[in-house]
């Protein structure tokens, strides 16, 4: 399966997975998670971390990782595997990882990694013993399904009885765990054997303790200077701001949002809408056309290359009427990997020209991929009448943080762009492993 269609079902496709009592577990697209899988395993654990994945996508693809054998994986993917799914166990909503969990023993999975995710869960989670309490029978079938009935009720017998650190232990439950000081104590609680055991349950938390997606808070109130760092001083400097202050501020921003990003080995041909609708008016003058031109300056500090070609007039002095499909002719012809058209979408020359082109490029042997950004003010912008070109892919942007969805977005439609993507989501695991442990240091202090 190509990465831009697996990136876009983990980003749009949300429904829960269903254990219903006595019926087969309800996975509805599990053929699609257990065939990108087997093509590339490292890769499409990694595609679970994603920025923009949806929560119960992740669910999947830690249930996938969990149930499916390790033999023929080497080294380097089986690490990979289970630092995602140690990120996932702390990073998606507890009541999604216990849904994986029990799905596995619905499943009849387990294997070696199987175990030691499932009981690092139940036993080291930072909230495990607000878990416990709240979710008891469902983590103890966990947890004997992690080691196997016998031997789980065999160590609790043995803790129960004072022992915490016996051969028998180590071999059959502590060599999993990288807390094991932690672990008679909640083994009890999951047999009603703690001092706490006749304390009624309390509520299952459902706010994961590692932030997995930076959290966003939309503003109140939307303006053309509270869009993010660069578009904000490209507006005051559009509107006439002291400018070598401003320079130097938006060399900074500029580079700090670029080194979020690995090198991009290719070149990007950017169809750059300066029409008169991307300066706007009012209020909002400004907002749509700055937040354009800092995907351009990001993109120039990212790519090898970038071939920028404007619709209109320019950045300085937008004007005119938008001519997309003649920009992205002009674009193919500097020979890139990637053309990524950046407009409002107001197509008023030739109104359907862009789709056109578009749909004659394959016929004409162009297979250099096109794809649409759209420029939006807020979020929520009624696209209606702004879809130039539905046939191909589409994604908006109307804030900076956006760049971190949409880059992995636009590099995944090229060739160039898989190593790109895999570098990038290897520097995020790194960052979340990092924070991660972070987690575990606290909890054995």
């Amino acid at each position: 399966m190509d990465t831009p269609t697996l990136l876009a079902h983990l980003e749009h496709h949300d429904t829960a997975l269903t254990l219903p009592r006595g019926a087969a577990l309800r996975w509805d697209d599990a053929g699609l998670h257990r065939a990108a899988h087997t093509e590339d395993a490292e890769g499409y654990a990694l595609l679970g971390l994603a920025p923009g994945v949806r929560p119960w996508q992740r669910a999947r693809v830690l249930l996938q990782i969990l149930a499916a054998s390790q033999a023929g994986l080497d080294d380097r993917t089986r690490a990979v595997q289970a630092r995602v799914a140690r990120v996932l166990t702390l990073g998606l909503p507890p009541g999604h990882v216990i849904t994986a969990l029990l799905a596995l023993r619905r499943l009849r999975a387990n294997h070696k990694h199987t175990t030691r995710a499932a009981l690092r869960f139940v036993l080291e989670h930072p909230g495990a013993d607000a878990l416990i309490a709240a979710r008891r029978p469902a983590l103890l079938d966990c947890f004997e399904h992690a080691l196997g009935t016998a031997t789980a009720r065999g160590c609790a017998r043995r803790i129960d009885a004072g022992d915490t650190a016996s051969d028998y232990l180590r071999r059959r439950l502590l060599r999993f765990l990288t807390d094991p000081a932690a672990a008679p104590a909640r083994v009890q609680a999951l047999y009603r054997a703690g001092e706490h055991a006749g304390d009624p349950a309390g509520p299952l938390p459902d706010e994961p303790v590692l932030a997995v997606d930076a959290v966003r808070e939309r503003p109140a109130t939307i303006t053309a200077t509270n869009r993010g760092d660069i578009a904000a001083t490209l507006v005051h400097l559009y509107r006439g701001g002291p400018a070598e202050d401003l320079y130097v501020a938006l060399g900074r921003y500029v580079g700090d949002a670029a080194s979020a990003f690995p090198r991009f080995p290719g070149t990007v041909a950017l169809v750059l809408d300066a029409s008169a609708s991307m300066r706007g008016y009012g209020d909002r003058e400004w907002a749509v056309l700055s937040q354009a031109v800092a995907l351009r300056m990001v993109l120039s500090q990212v790519c090898d290359r970038v071939e920028v070609v404007e619709a209109g007039g320019d950045e300085r002095a937008p004007r005119g009427a938008t001519d997309l499909a003649a920009g992205v002719l002009d674009a193919l012809g500097t020979g890139p990997d990637l053309v990524a058209v950046v407009s409002d979408g107001y197509e008023n020359v030739f109104p359907g020209d862009l789709a056109r082109v578009a749909a004659s490029l394959p016929g004409a042997g162009i297979t250099v991929p096109v794809v649409f950004c759209h420029a939006l003010f807020t979020g929520s912008d009624d696209l209606a009448l702004r879809r130039p070109a539905p046939s191909l892919p589409q994604r908006g942007f109307w804030h900076q943080d956006d760049f971190a969805e949409l880059l992995p977005w636009m590099f995944g439609h090229c060739a160039a762009g898989a190593p790109w993507l895999r570098a990038a989501l290897h520097a995020r695991l790194d960052v979340l492993d990092r924070q991660a442990d972070g987690l575990t240091a606290r909890i054995a202090a």
